[in-house]
């Protein structure tokens, strides 16, 4: 089945009560204040629609919005940055929030953290408030998020492909959701597969395992330590980084036991990459002796089966290996 799938609240869910939106997922946020305008226009396509920044809200402000509008009898009103609302405006706040106007929607916006959070507890405590909080997502969520995306798009994605996909794009929700978007636009009415995103998205996460690898064999400890954290913040898949160490390892490893009297091409061939990768591994073997690549291939097939196991923290088997690979190269490159 193709198509959006609808979300949001209905009109009577939002008019003539306040939703209070928390959290610090901006993007979670700004959906539900747009659900929140939406309803309202499909119940009232002439309403008002209105901002406005907490840090500004006077007293006045906050009685005009129960007032008739000169425009239209329904409204929208939407206060941001909720946490910077001046104290002397917080006792009106909680008195409109307790009785909201019947044809008023207010949306209250809250960017998460402690700041403002008194107002909070005591809005919370009110019958005519409406919590939607965005919780601040896991690493473990972001799969989850891009299934739930593909579904309102009306298409569905297998959970390794979710998986990838935050791989290679990252934890960014916007950056997710554009992908999601792209996938099920352009493969409507099908099944979203590993191969499919690798098609479009692939070489981003390759690309960070191989920048990790490739500073860990040429000895750069420094280097390929923020090379790895910045992937794991960015959500790069373990077993892609241990993937791309044992590529290395292995290139490595075919240099150095054919090397001696073939021409550049028949060595490409043997080791198995083109002839300007070649010249890296060459470059990179320099500095490791037959008993050093040995050993690190050893390292790299241990990590990779710890983490394939259940490792129970993932990051510290890869950083364990680089400082282990980066040890192993008799001659590094810098540090």
């Amino acid at each position: 089945m193709s198509g959006r799938a609808t979300r949001g609240p209905r009109a009577e869910d939002v008019l003539g009560r306040v939703t209070l939106v928390t959290g610090k997922e901006e993007l979670l946020n700004e959906r539900t204040v747009v659900a929140v305008r939406d309803a309202v226009r499909r119940h009232d396509a002439e309403a008002e629609i209105s901002e406005t920044q907490a840090a500004g809200l006077t007293l006045a402000e906050l009685g005009e919005m129960s007032a008739p509008s000169l425009f239209s009898s329904t409204r929208c009103v939407v206060v941001r940055a909720l946490e910077n609302l001046p104290d002397e405006s917080v006792d009106g706040l909680l008195e409109y929030a307790a009785a909201p106007a019947d044809e008023v929607a207010l949306v209250l916006v809250h960017g998460g953290g402690p700041k403002g959070s008194g107002v909070l507890a005591k809005l919370r405590k009110l019958a005519g408030v409406t919590e939607v909080k965005s919780e601040e997502m896991r690493a473990s969520d972001f799969p989850g998020f891009v299934t739930e995306e593909v579904r309102h798009h009306g298409a569905t994605i297998d959970k390794d492909a979710a998986t990838f996909l935050v791989s290679a794009v990252g934890q960014d929700l916007r950056s997710l959701a554009a992908a999601a978007d792209q996938l099920t636009n352009d493969y409507p009415d099908e099944a979203l597969t590993v191969e499919k995103v690798r098609k479009y998205f692939g070489g981003r996460a390759e690309a960070k395992s191989f920048a990790v690898a490739d500073a860990a064999f040429w000895g750069r400890r420094r280097v390929a330590l923020e090379e790895l954290r910045w992937a794991i913040d960015n959500g790069t898949a373990p077993v892609l980084v241990t993937s791309a160490f044992a590529g290395s390892a292995r290139g490595v490893a075919r240099y150095k036991a054919a090397s001696r009297g073939m021409r550049e091409a028949d060595l490409a061939r043997e080791v198995g990459v083109p002839p300007w990768k070649l010249r890296t591994i060459r470059d990179q073997s320099r500095g490791w002796t037959d008993r050093g690549i040995a050993h690190a291939v050893r390292a790299v097939a241990q990590a990779d089966a710890d983490i394939k196991g259940a490792a129970s923290d993932a990051a510290y088997t890869l950083e364990r290996l680089v400082l282990t690979v980066t040890g192993l190269r008799d001659a590094p490159a810098g540090d």
